[in-house]
């Protein structure tokens, strides 16, 4: 089996042991450096063509890629600071942002789903979401830092769309209005959250895409000011 680390602090990475045989999948693009004994190639993940056109509907890549061990090592890491969040299936599913996919072992299944109107377009990525589904270790990235929130029966929470990094697909989740006509005019985050009920598990990242990029913006500009 393989032997998984995640290591680093506030920018971590994955380093994988990979036995002879032995081999993963990961989003292509997140490869650091591998073992020259690794042996790498492209693949739809085991599903054939109709589960790389899966993937690609949900705007990740078509291929991922298939590290198989000589023995030997890889190592792994996200477009952006954050944590990795590791996930170990046992027969169950779980719903995740597709571009918050980092690797996972060849025993689980990439699928898509349809979710609501509302959360997709909240989430501002679309109406389906990435459902991996079977048994073995699932490996996501957060920006930022990463939260793990257990729901009992009956319990519910309201978060921005932007911070949903995964949840159980057994949970119900939709759209709720926040506030009034004052919210509506200057509220920053809107007027609609995305509303979780459990029970179940949701995976949150404290920093959204959509926060990176503003909070980069006056950098980018005095850079574009001063070239």
């Amino acid at each position: 089996m393989a032997n998984f680390k995640i290591m680093g602090n506030d920018i971590q990475h994955l380093y994988v042991e990979l036995g002879p045989g032995e081999k993963i999948y990961a989003e292509g693009g997140h490869l650091i450096w591998k073992s020259s004994s690794v042996n790498i190639k492209a693949t739809t993940g085991g599903g054939g063509l109709l589960a790389g056109l899966k993937r690609a509907i949900t705007g990740a890549s078509f291929f991922v890629l298939e590290l198989e061990g000589g023995p030997g090592a890889v190592d792994i890491a996200g477009f952006a600071p954050g944590k990795i969040v590791e996930i170990n299936l046992n027969g169950n599913g779980i719903l995740v942002e597709h571009k918050a996919f980092l690797a996972m072992e060849p025993t689980v299944n990439y699928d898509v789903k349809l979710v609501g109107l509302g959360f997709g377009w909240l989430g501002g990525e679309g109406l389906l979401m990435a459902r991996l589904h079977g048994y073995g270790r699932v490996f996501l990235h957060a920006i930022g830092d990463a939260l793990m929130l257990e729901l009992g029966p009956g319990e519910s929470l309201d978060v921005e769309a932007g911070h949903v990094l995964a949840f159980d697909e057994d949970m119900r989740v939709g759209v709720r209005r926040v506030g009034g006509l004052r919210t509506m005019l200057f509220g920053e985050e809107g007027l609609w959250l995305a509303h979780v009920e459990g029970p179940g598990r949701v995976w949150l990242r404290t920093l959204s895409r959509q926060q990176m990029i503003m909070g980069l913006m006056p950098e980018l500009a005095n850079v574009v000011r001063s070239s």
